[in-house]
């Protein structure tokens, strides 16, 4: 299974400081028609982070990380895409020695997608790999969905507002309008116009589509 191809070309990012690493990576990433772009320390990775537009990824991604290498080790790295709320969209696999494995079973209790013990089964990695890839893609979709309803929130007036606040609560038409001041009339074309402009058909619709956007 792949990600849905509207979300973008999926995208695996692979920091490790050794050239045969990432070259053997990214020839195995190819075999499985999976495109991959290497980096050869945290700090060249952040790097082409900080220019990408924002938000990123706007595709499905997955970074594999070596956890040490020469300046920011791959945990450091970790910690500060955590701090920034990307490992969701962009899910972390670490690459690990046997003496690294303690300290990768801690950063998947800290949110890591998972950890490979070197030397890998090429199918067991790319198999994670492209868990991984769904799981991005599906963090995409709720990130898009939530923008998509800010998006028609904002095109909401004051009194739509207003109005949606209390149908959501349960309030009845009739209530509504004694609490605004308005007529039920007026209410009812405040209520079709919200519906229209949040795509919903219901008031229970329209609570879950709030409640699950976190707006």
């Amino acid at each position: 299974m792949r990600p849905d191809p509207a979300l973008g070309i999926p995208v695996v990012y692979l920091v490790d400081d050794e050239d045969v690493v990432r070259d053997a990576l990214a020839w195995l990433l190819r075999s499985r028609r999976l495109l991959s772009e290497g980096f050869a320390s945290a700090e060249a990775f952040e790097a082409f982070r900080a220019g990408c537009r924002q938000p990123w990824p706007d595709a499905p991604s997955c970074l594999l990380l070596d956890v040490r290498m020469p300046g920011l080790s791959g945990l450091a790295l970790f910690e500060q895409l955590a701090e920034r709320g990307l490992t969701e969209t962009l899910p972390v696999i670490f690459l690990t020695g046997h003496g690294d494995v303690p300290t990768a079973v801690a950063a998947v209790k800290r949110g890591a997608f998972d950890f490979v013990e070197k030397p890998f089964s090429n199918n067991a990695l790319v198999d994670r790999v492209e868990l991984a890839l769904i799981a991005s893609a599906e963090a995409l979709g709720r990130r898009r969905a939530a923008d998509t309803v800010r998006r028609s929130l904002s095109e909401l007036t004051e009194r739509e507002r207003e109005v949606m606040q209390l149908v959501v609560d349960g309030r009845p038409n009739k209530n509504i309008a004694d609490q605004l001041a308005i007529s039920v009339r007026t209410v009812e074309v405040h209520r079709a116009r919200v519906f229209e402009k949040m795509n919903v058909k219901s008031a229970i619709e329209l609570a879950n589509l709030l409640r699950e956007s976190g707006a």
